[in-house]
């Protein structure tokens, strides 16, 4: 019934906006293109389009097949992609999905070592989703998703790479700076910054504010580390981050970082691939790296 010929049109039809410039792009001559889509039609027993003029308009038969082109053709085009790399002794690309803010200078101890010895590997790196890093996953848009909330799911694998504590950010002349831990009450009349992310998808207050029914004088939200750690060095606020984080990026500052709660708030960052992509060298050997760098740094 429905073949990849046309998937192919359907999507080019959508990005060209004409017969005449989708035949172009597939190669084809637009009486091939019509009489392709016209068959299709007819085992559907319903229209794809209909034209108006110069204007093509899907009907809804046809939107439902642009919808599945435009899931399955990019998973083809990968496995293809990946094929032709292999028989042409190459590695591929990495494509890495974040989906927390910091993770990402965590990142970057780890991909210097790795593409110099993997030089046939590029590496990209994706943060537009924004914690919609499982459907990135799912749909191959990224090979590898870095995250510090897994997704236990069928068909996907999440490692543990590198452990950290999320501590609650300050200035050294801050008056919760002398207490040796902090309580969540003691956020009650403090302003709390925060990256740009759902307050239910942020420890601080899933894990330590919400359990004890407290939220902080006042929430608002930065973009950046640096200005969250300067905003935190000028008194203006606090803010959690991992401690490490704090070691590497606000060391020239006068900042100290002290425990949420008198256990801590523990976290781990985890790598999530596709089950299907585990015996890909590549992928593999850049999750060992990253749980060696982590050892390393303990």
């Amino acid at each position: 019934m429905i073949e990849r010929i046309h998937l192919n049109i359907l999507r080019e039809v959508d990005r060209k906006g004409t017969l005449t410039k989708a035949a172009d792009a597939l190669h084809l001559t637009q009486s091939a293109l019509s009489h392709a889509i016209k068959k299709l039609e007819q085992q559907l027993d319903t229209a794809i389009w209909t034209k108006e003029g110069r204007l093509l308009r899907l009907t809804p038969a046809g939107n439902a097949v642009l919808s599945l082109a435009n899931r399955v053709l990019p998973q083809f085009e990968q496995v293809e992609a990946h094929a032709a790399q292999i028989a042409a002794g190459q590695r591929g690309s990495l494509r890495i999905g974040m989906e927390c803010h910091p993770c990402y200078q965590w990142l970057l101890t780890v991909v210097a070592d790795f593409l110099a010895d993997f030089p046939d590997v590029d590496i990209d790196v994706r943060q537009a989703f924004q914690f919609g890093g499982m459907a990135a996953l799912a749909h191959h848009d990224i090979d590898l998703l870095v995250t510090p909330d897994p997704v236990q799911k069928a068909g996907f694998i999440f490692t543990p790479v590198f452990a950290y504590e999320l501590v609650l950010v300050m200035a050294t002349q801050h008056t919760l700076s002398q207490q040796a831990y902090i309580q969540p009450k003691d956020l009650a009349d403090q302003t709390l910054y925060t990256y740009p992310v759902a307050t239910e998808r942020l420890d601080i207050f899933s894990q330590f504010l919400m359990p004890a029914n407290i939220s902080p004088r006042q929430h608002k939200v930065l973009e950046t580390t640096e200005i969250l750690l300067h905003m935190a060095a000028a008194n203006r606020g606090v803010t959690p981050l991992p401690q490490w984080l704090l070691e590497v990026t606000g060391a020239q500052l006068p900042l100290v970082g002290k425990r949420l709660g008198a256990n801590g708030l523990k976290k781990s960052i985890y790598l999530g691939i596709r089950e299907s992509d585990k015996s890909i060298d590549y992928i593999n050997q850049f999750i060992q790296r990253a749980k060696k760098e982590n050892a390393s740094k303990g």
